[in-house]
């Protein structure tokens, strides 16, 4: 498996497949291609679909400023490899120069068409949780341990910057009002969550009010293009950074101790991310939002100190509970019902975390066997339903 450093990516909003991916391969391909007189860019699939709603164009637009570019939404031509496909094209003396096609594999990665997510170096030489538990048994370590020694001691200051990075979207999102942009009149909630406070207000409501304000404010964040960190992806950003920072609000856990329980957390996502997908366009809501949960559950696992079966509970339940769950959003955007899933997903990984506890002894699927199983599930729902804004929710709702 390859580096944290290519799970956990800072970068702009509100999409990782659609904005900080294309705006990666239009940095690259500018670089390869300094001195042409014009350019073109053709979305396909998931990327022109619902590219205007996650602003695709405009990060487009901004990568080219200065320069003569048109960019094109192609919705016919087939996709076969991923949906999030696009061609970049050099033009000079009205003679075309250069033509290389990317994919967007999801966590804000691009590929070129010849090009394999292999090809970053591998850092981890076991690829499934059954060996890394194993490993870990042998040596007497934690997860984060085996991270610290695929990774080297540097790992800690890059997760510190995430750390700091989840930090800053949560006050930014915690003190932002009015309505989000894209024209469905998506009002920022978070503040409003994170201020109201009742008489009666019972301890868990209290910890679910706040867990939830957390999850929304990074959210509605990222919706508005804010800095975030994937985790694993823009659209599923709150959900981690929501349960860290409850926990270390509640339990007065260190800075090094969310920093360790981020690299447990990074290990279950590049799991999925190696053996699966993490990409909405291709396997579904299931993918970003269900890999968030599970995780956020490892994280806490992590904090609490539980031992590896119970670690591998939780974040097995959190995948499993999500199997089937589309991504539908309205317009195009990473607002209905991205935000809330990013809440309820929150909420849910400490519930996983609980049962984890007392059950983990009883458990009887494995994480690696339901990441297999997500990844089946996911290539067998309808296009409609996988980040393309014809299905579901965006079908139904009537701006």
């Amino acid at each position: 498996m390859q580096s944290l450093r290519y799970l956990f990516r800072i970068g702009r909003g509100p999409s990782s497949s659609h904005t900080m991916g294309p705006l990666a391969a239009a940095k690259r391909f500018l670089a390869e291609n300094p001195g042409a007189q014009r350019y073109k860019v053709i979305l396909y699939g998931s990327l022109a679909k619902t590219g205007k709603g996650h602003m695709t164009d405009a990060v487009l637009e901004e990568a080219f400023a200065g320069k003569a570019c048109e960019i094109v939404f192609d919705f016919e031509t087939p996709t076969e490899r991923h949906p999030n496909m696009m061609d970049f094209y050099a033009y000079s003396f009205g003679n075309e120069v250069v033509q290389k096609r990317f994919y967007s594999v999801g966590g804000g990665e691009v590929l070129a068409e010849w090009e394999k997510p292999s090809e970053h170096a591998e850092v981890y030489k076991f690829n499934s949780f059954t060996e890394i538990s194993e490993y870990c048994r042998e040596h007497d370590i934690r997860i984060w341990q085996y991270v610290e020694e695929c990774e080297g001691k540097e790992i800690w200051t890059y997760l510190t910057d995430v750390w700091t990075t989840m930090q800053n979207a949560i006050k930014s999102g915690l003190v932002a009002e009015g309505v989000l942009h894209g024209g469905i009149g998506t009002k920022r909630k978070a503040r409003y969550l994170f201020r109201q406070k009742h008489i009666d207000e019972s301890e868990e409501t209290k910890a679910n009010r706040l867990i939830c304000a957390y999850a929304y404010a990074v959210s509605e964040h990222n919706a508005s293009g804010g800095t975030i960190v994937t985790a694993p992806t823009c659209g599923a950003c709150g959900v981690v950074p929501a349960v860290l920072k409850f926990l270390q609000t509640k339990r007065n856990f260190s800075d090094t101790e969310i920093i360790h329980a981020l690299a447990t957390a990074g290990i279950i996502g590049n799991l999925i991310k190696t053996n699966a997908s993490i990409s909405g366009a291709e396997c579904g809501c299931q993918a970003e939002i269900g890999t968030a949960c599970s995780m956020a559950a490892a994280a806490a696992a992590e904090l609490y100190e539980l031992d590896l079966d119970q670690i591998e509970y939780a974040a097995e339940m959190s995948i499993e509970h999500h199997l089937g769950l589309t991504c539908d959003p309205v317009l195009g955007l990473v607002q209905i019902p991205c935000i809330e899933r990013n809440a309820i997903a929150a909420m849910r990984a400490l519930n996983a975390v609980n049962l984890a506890d007392f059950l983990a002894d009883s458990r009887q699927i494995s994480f690696d066997m339901i990441v297999d199983t997500m990844y089946e599930t996911g290539k067998d729902l309808k296009v409609m339903y996988r980040e393309t804004s014809e299905g579901g929710l965006a079908k139904k709702f009537n701006v």
